[in-house]
């Protein structure tokens, strides 16, 4: 969910996000990296500029909703600077909770996975987003602090700090950060989250705080003997944005609605279940669908 204060906070840190992908790109190309690429930028941007498209055109359809149900909340509560950092701390656990189940329900990692369809991790990778997110129902994380008592334009302005701080964490240059990395989500905690290795997958969920993680038992330490891989489990080896925001949800209905009889249950779990559910059966009809092929025509 975003609006006009989401699109001014990223306008006005735009200069700091510049000057940070220069500095790494200049760092990278001393050190004789190959992260970036014009093919992958132009793809990068793009998927920016269409999710933030979409999700201008969500809010202004959700916002009556947003109004009505801020209609019902539980407390009046003032905007002051301690009730509006309460705000910024609530929006990050709601944050860790969609991060979560954006990697655990296949309905909402069929938009998420734009963003880890990469098999680098710049500060660019921070702007591979998906504009499925007001389909896949991201906002629906952020209405309980609407029904608890904060207004919607103050709900999205936490949401737009909370996707700020997220870019910073998107780079390989920087390396571990003492004391910060208790409290704080950080390069080296990110780099876990966006690794495929089996032993990095599907944790640190975390936006700003990795205490969530620490609490709720999904966080691991990035380990100096391990070399990270990137991406996802089955690569879309593509730089097309269209084919990033849609592969997996050509995936998903494929599945949940086939015209063959597959039971009810199994349909609703291709739709909520978990992804690699969905990935196996898909990469096993994929499979099976060549070698019939292939005995066809012998």
């Amino acid at each position: 969910m975003d609006s006009g204060w989401e699109s001014l906070t990223l306008l006005f840190l735009a200069p700091l996000f510049f000057i940070c992908m220069v500095l790494e790109y200049r760092l990278l190309r001393k050190q004789g990296a190959s992260d970036y690429s014009l093919k992958e930028l132009v793809c990068n941007f793009s998927l920016a500029g269409l999710h933030q498209g979409a999700d201008l055109i969500a809010t202004l359809l959700l916002m009556p909703f947003f109004l009505w149900l801020y209609q019902y909340r539980v407390f009046d509560i003032t905007m002051t600077p301690f009730t509006v950092f309460a705000a910024f701390i609530l929006q990050d656990f709601c944050y860790y909770w969609f991060h979560r189940a954006s990697h655990n329900v296949h309905w909402l990692w069929a938009s998420h996975v734009a963003h880890h369809s990469s098999d680098q991790m710049n500060f660019t990778t921070a702007f591979r987003q998906s504009l499925t997110y007001p389909i896949s129902g991201m906002w629906l994380f952020w209405t309980p602090l609407m029904f608890l008592g904060y207004p919607p334009e103050t709900v999205i302005l936490v949401v737009a700090l909370n996707l700020g701080f997220q870019f910073f964490v998107h780079t390989r240059i920087v390396g571990k950060l003492g004391w910060i990395e208790y409290l704080f989500n950080t390069p080296s905690h990110h780099r876990v989250h966006h690794a495929r290795n089996p032993e990095y997958i599907d944790r640190n969920f975390a936006g700003v705080l990795i205490i969530w993680d620490k609490l709720f038992g999904t966080y691991v330490e990035e380990k100096n003997n391990v070399k990270i891989d990137y991406g996802i489990p089955h690569p879309i080896n593509s730089w097309n944005p269209f084919t990033a925001t849609f592969h997996q949800w050509k995936t998903l209905f494929s599945l949940a609605f086939s015209p063959n009889s597959t039971p009810l249950r199994t349909r609703f779990a291709y739709l909520f279940g978990p992804p690699k559910f969905s990935d196996d059966a898909m990469k096993w009809l994929t499979t099976n669908s060549s070698a019939t092929t292939s005995s066809t025509q012998e």
